[in-house]
């Protein structure tokens, strides 16, 4: 199955042993090896290692002198130094700059882990099959940045234009932890958690329905401790009354399905982290439909999805002390005779009606249902939801940072220190009723689901999306006429807020360019900030 293969090809092993060396102490045999250099005062120099002897020192740092070494960045690859068939010499930059500002462990794990990757990069089309990687700045940065450079979703292609599979290990020693719980494991399941996101999310729709996501990720966790995954259909969604959800995939062949994943690594009885991901796998527009020009890239409508599938690996790979709750909506946005028209109103799971304007905004259709259910059925301590909800969101913040909606700032700190330390940034946008304005005009229901179309449109599906989680306080009532509905819902938001933030990856929801560790394709962001913050919330 594709998830497995994706989670294992990354796994190091230890590779054969090509006999004695004399100038490298390179007891793994490794064919090839990244060693990191970097400048003081202009003075170049290697990470200090008994493995390196001083001759071979010499010699790399002779032919760098004459080879305009000179930027953060830079990289040369040496033949045959010191009985190493291919050394590959990856500039730092300045050391001081390194251990000045804010962020210093961020800084160090994000030089080693950008140096990991150029320098595999640089090595991987040189007929190697083992590469040592220099993980004196950060072993865990070195992982993650060596397993991310090695991704490549070719198992489509034919065998011959196939990228070869390298092995990757430690090599040197780490002169500076940056946390004694970061190693080169840890950095290996980070960066795999990415990666997995990544395949899931390039992997064609005819390849990738809901009901193939689905037992994707059933068996990748399987095997797995302290996880269960329960996989539910059209017949479950119809009896919670996920109208909302069922209105969007009623257009397609393919059906529905539920995800839900339930991770039990902290104490019986604790309230969990909530992860929601919309899981469009393809999202043609339904009847409004999109225009032809890039449709084919909303295969990765169920990017939301995917990176909270690789997070929930990585979580449970790492085994963190903490309960987590994560649903993922699975569906296809297709028209068709059955699909939903503009005009037609649905009731959603909370008894909100929902005047239908515009059939592609169908992504806050889901995810309203799937916040409701995991809001009120299972009273998460946090909830984040992650959606390639907008347009808009790619034109006010690029690629850049990924935009965050939250009711609570210190969950927004909490997410902010996480993006920062992994280098995978996010940026606060407002939250505000005056968005809902619009959206609560329709003449027939008690929402419309476009408000002011691409004004503002991020903050409209945000503060829409709002109005669906139970626990909070929000602008109008949840009024179902169920009375016993009613009572529950009222009695849960008189209890303490939930903390929610909703995050908009339509910006960086696929890389342009294969730059370090980015690789071109889909990004598989913000998969690692998201097991950071799992870390975070862990470890308090």
């Amino acid at each position: 199955m594709l998830a497995l293969r994706t989670a294992t090809r990354y796994a190091w092993r230890r590779p054969r042993n090509i006999g004695q060396v004399r100038l490298f102490t390179n007891a793994q045999g490794y064919d090839a090896i990244v060693l990191n250099a970097s400048s003081d005062s202009g003075r170049l120099s290697l990470a200090e290692s008994q493995l390196i002897s001083q001759s071979t020192r010499s010699t790399i740092l002779e032919q760098l002198s004459v080879s305009n070494f000179k930027k953060a960045g830079d990289v040369r690859v040496l033949y045959n130094v010191g009985g190493v068939k291919q050394v590959a010499i990856v500039n730092l930059g300045d050391r001081k700059q390194l251990n000045q500002g804010d962020n210093l462990e961020g800084k160090r794990l994000d030089a080693a882990r950008t140096a990991a990757a150029i320098g595999v990069k640089a090595l991987l089309n040189q007929d190697v099959q083992s590469i040592g990687i220099d993980i004196s700045t950060s072993a865990h940065g070195a992982a993650e940045g060596a397993t991310l450079a090695t991704h490549s979703f070719d198992r489509l292609k034919n065998p011959k234009s196939r990228k070869p599979v390298v092995d990757i290990g430690p090599f040197l020693e780490t002169i500076e932890n940056v946390d004694p719980f970061l190693t080169w494991e840890t950095g290996q399941i980070y960066g795999a958690s990415q990666n997995l996101a990544r395949s899931l999310m390039e992997t064609p729709a005819n390849l990738m329905t809901p009901k193939i996501f689905a037992e994707e990720i059933a068996y990748l966790l399987a095997g797995l401790e302290k996880v269960e995954v329960i996989v539910r259909d059209e017949e479950w969604a119809s009896r919670q009354g996920m109208n909302s959800l069922i209105g969007v995939a009623k257009g397609s062949e393919e059906p529905l399905r539920f995800l839900e994943i339930q991770y039990k690594g902290g104490k019986e009885g604790d309230a969990p982290l909530g992860l929601v991901g919309k899981g469009v796998t393809f999202d043609s527009g339904g009847i409004s439909i999109k225009p032809s020009n890039n449709m084919a890239l909303m295969k990765g409508d169920m990017g939301g999805a995917a990176t909270v599938a690789g997070a929930l690996y990585g979580i449970c790979k790492l085994g963190l002390p903490l309960n987590v709750t994560a649903v993922t909506p699975l569906c296809e946005n297709m028209p068709s005779g059955r699909a939903t028209k503009p005009g037609d109103v649905i009731k959603a799971m909370n008894g909100k009606s929902i005047e239908v304007i515009d059939t592609d905004a169908e992504g806050r259709l889901i995810l309203a249902d799937a916040l409701y259910y995991l809001s009120s059925q299972h009273k998460p301590h946090s909830i984040i939801d992650l959606a390639t909800l907008t347009g808009a969101m790619d034109v006010a913040l690029g690629n850049a940072f990924a935009g965050v909606f939250t009711n609570s700032d210190n969950f927004w700190k909490q997410l902010d220190a996480a993006g920062q330390f992994m280098s995978d940034p996010f940026w606060r946008m407002p939250l505000n009723d005056a968005y809902l304005e619009e959206m609560t005009s329709s003449s027939v229901a008690d929402l419309n689901n476009l408000g002011l179309g691409r004004s503002g449109g991020a903050c409209s599906a945000a503060i829409f999306l709002k109005q669906f989680v139970s626990g909070i306080e929000n602008a109008i009532p949840n009024v179902s006429g169920n009375p016993e509905l009613d009572d529950a819902v009222e009695q849960a938001e008189n209890e303490e807020k939930i903390a929610w933030a909703h995050i908009d990856i339509a910006g960086v929801m696929d890389s342009k360019h294969s730059n370090g560790y980015h690789v071109k394709g889909m990004s598989g962001r913000p998969t690692r900030s998201l097991v950071e913050l799992a870390r975070s919330i862990a470890s308090k």
